[in-house]
């Protein structure tokens, strides 16, 4: 009797091994076809560029292609909306940037929830912006453009990549803060902001540093000013907008992975652990050095609990600054 019951026991214990055994171990295999990357902007810019260098080092570590697919439009909601639409299984993931914290509280109607639809996989990086104008332009420091802005309101624009996008609440803050009145231009992502810039379809811009860059170290564009409350590494030169005089602003935008929510616990972990191993590889810290861009990496709760406190931050901006979109 008390071998029946024990044999009993052993076979339902095997027998629950055994349904767990497919889910752990296609976890453990993961992945085992290729992984879609949804980035919400054009290519070129800032999402799109921490992308590719993190898809490139997955896809020679992890044996499969991690393909970066661009999906431009409504500042990065139409690809969050596929994303969070898309199978939770870990092979559509999405590339999010601090545009997906604005959205939340600054659209009036969004078809996903940032922290309800996604489980937060990693941190990628922390990078400034630049305020750059085009090489046309007589500026050659903060107070020069804001003199302009302030003889001529309402007659100088500024490029960003996007309603709603950091670079517009950069350049919100900035019209607040010098009291100034600058035309919003938005374009579909920081690559054809920039481009924009430099065919001198806007005078003025906010880039993110690894956009603005490479195109301010060839002379094509002309930085005033980083928007953070330290002077960046890659360009020392280039003063604060706070020593330009506005004390106090700053403006950070970064960079991160996310997975529809009901992704395997597993395949999450394996992703985190694979990217902050990537983050600290030398060649790794070296291109993002270059293009102005610290790695952060970290886990996963660490980076969900960062989401969660920008989303708070940036609802108490919108309201103070009354920046609503439809």
């Amino acid at each position: 009797m008390k071998w029946t019951v024990c044999r009993q026991v052993g076979a339902f214990a095997f027998a629950l091994v055994a349904l767990g055994a497919p889910h752990y171990a296609g976890a453990q295999a993961y992945p085992t076809k290729p992984v879609r990357i949804l980035v919400g902007y054009a290519p070129g810019g800032g999402t799109d560029i921490m992308a590719r260098a993190i898809a490139q080092k997955l896809s020679e570590s992890l044996g499969q292609q991690f393909i970066v697919d661009n999906r431009p439009g409504a500042n990065a909601n139409l690809a969050a909306e596929l994303a969070a639409r898309a199978a939770p299984d870990g092979y559509t993931l999405l590339m999010i940037s601090v545009s997906h914290a604005i959205s939340k509280p600054v659209y009036r109607k969004l078809a996903y929830d940032i922290e309800r639809d996604f489980v937060p996989v990693i941190e990628v990086s922390s990078v400034p912006q630049f305020l750059v104008v085009g090489p046309a332009q007589p500026w050659k420091s903060v107070q020069e453009l804001i003199a302009a802005a302030k003889a001529h309101p309402g007659e100088i624009a500024y490029g960003s990549s996007g309603n709603g996008s950091p670079e517009h609440i950069a350049g919100e803050l900035f019209k607040s803060m010098a009291g100034v009145d600058l035309i919003h231009i938005p374009y579909k992502g920081g690559g054809p902001a920039a481009v924009g810039l430099i065919a001198g379809e806007t005078p003025v811009g906010f880039n993110t540093a690894p956009v603005a860059i490479p195109y301010i170290k060839s002379g094509r564009i002309r930085a005033l000013a980083v928007t953070e409350d330290r002077r960046n590494p890659a360009m020392p030169d280039v003063p604060t907008l706070a020593e330009s005089g506005l004390p106090g602003y700053a403006m950070t935008t970064w960079y991160g992975l996310v997975a529809p929510s009901g992704v395997p616990r597993e395949v999450s972990a394996k992703l985190n652990a694979e990217i902050n191993r990537i983050l600290k590889l030398p060649e790794v810290r070296e291109r993002f050095a270059s293009l102005g861009a610290d790695p952060v990496g970290g886990s996963a709760e660490q980076f969900g609990a960062y989401i969660k406190a920008e989303v708070a931050k940036f609802a108490r901006l919108a309201k103070e600054r009354n920046i609503v979109l439809e």
